[in-house]
């Protein structure tokens, strides 16, 4: 490792410990805005067994979502067990919880982790992590797209979300076809690629054109093998369903552990709105997170600032913590198997 690269290395630590610091912040004086006090109030009467119901359906999502993972790979002739791409896959979400910007850019390391760890290529590893994700963005679509319903049908939205209801709209209605328009015109986006690495190659020797045109050859192979078996697809589509409900309903036994009435259709707004703020330079979208369900629960549910911040504390518990502590040990095993 070169000195610049040791210095690189040991730059991402430190911003990581810094966005959590802000994020930890931001948290401790919206709770101040709030009323911690309050907010503590109501924790204390929380029931139990809804919060523990909020963990589990967060730990089986993300069992469903490796299960997918593990047919798309499959399908692409890698194989790997199950066992062992769970704690793969929950190291992987452990990355993206807390690197700055991880949820808005997160495949590359996770490909990485996964090529690193099993006997998949780098290129296989990253077409399996970008399908996976365009599965998953089906349901997404489809709850924002009911979730939207509900609230412009049956709310009246203060004018600092209307906003946040216009991009969560926007992205419903464009990524898809983004998504299909990118496939479907796949020359021409990798043209358009190679066109725009030419400069970068002329200044190193690191990279070559002909090099990411071989990859990005290799990536829609990857890719292809997936389109062309329709079982692995409906089967995959599926698990993105199940995973997504299962991803959802932590938010609603959130708000039954509370006794607060949050619909169950609501739900379909509110999460997708999170994973929307959560592109944030900050870990997991943290502090962005909070404060905008606050918001959100306090101007649509008609429910106190405490009793919203409560419930949002401990979404986050289930939702973020957990998956922060259990993929943090998983990360570790991944160390230690390479």
């Amino acid at each position: 490792m070169t000195e610049d690269e040791d210095g690189v290395g040991r730059r991402k630590p430190v911003k990581i410990l810094v966005g959590f610091g802000i994020a930890l912040v931001l948290i401790y004086l919206l709770g101040v805005a709030v009323g911690w006090e309050g907010t503590i109030d109501r924790l204390s009467g929380a029931h139990l067994g809804w919060v523990a119901a909020a963990c589990l359906s967060t730990l089986v999502c993300l069992c469903v979502w490796a299960l997918m993972w593990h047919r798309i790979l499959a399908a692409m002739d890698v194989s790997v067990g199950y066992g062992h791409l769970v704690v793969t896959f929950f190291a992987a979400s452990f990355t993206n919880y807390v690197t700055p910007m991880g949820q808005a850019g997160g495949e590359p390391v996770i490909a990485y982790i996964l090529s690193r760890d099993t006997e998949a290529g780098y290129e296989q590893s990253l077409a399996s992590v970008v399908t996976a994700d365009v599965l998953r963005l089906l349901p997404f679509f489809n709850a924002a797209g009911v979730g939207l319903a509900y609230v412009v049908i049956g709310s009246r939205l203060p004018g600092r979300l209307e906003s946040l209801v216009f991009v969560l709209a926007t992205l419903a209605l464009t990524l898809p076809v983004v998504v299909v328009a990118g496939w479907r015109y796949r020359r021409a986006v990798r043209g358009y690629a190679l066109r725009l690495a030419e400069p970068v190659s002329a200044r190193t020797d690191r990279f070559s054109v002909d090099g990411l045109d071989e990859r990005i050859d290799r990536l829609y192979a990857s890719v292809g093998q997936v389109a062309g078996s329709p079982r692995t697809l409906l089967v995959s589509v599926a698990l993105a369903y199940l995973g997504w409900v299962l991803f959802a309903v932590p938010l609603y036994f959130s708000a039954l552990a509370l006794n607060v009435p949050v619909p169950i259709v609501l739900v379909a707004f509110l999460v997708p709105a999170t994973v929307v703020v959560s592109f944030t330079p900050l870990p997991g979208g943290l502090g962005a997170i909070e404060g905008t369900l606050v918001a959100l629960l306090t101007a649509l549910v008609a429910v106190s600032s405490a009793d919203a911040f409560a419930v949002t504390a401990l979404y986050r518990l289930a939702s973020y913590w957990l998956v922060v502590l259990i993929g943090g040990i998983a990360a570790l095993r991944v160390v230690a198997r390479a």
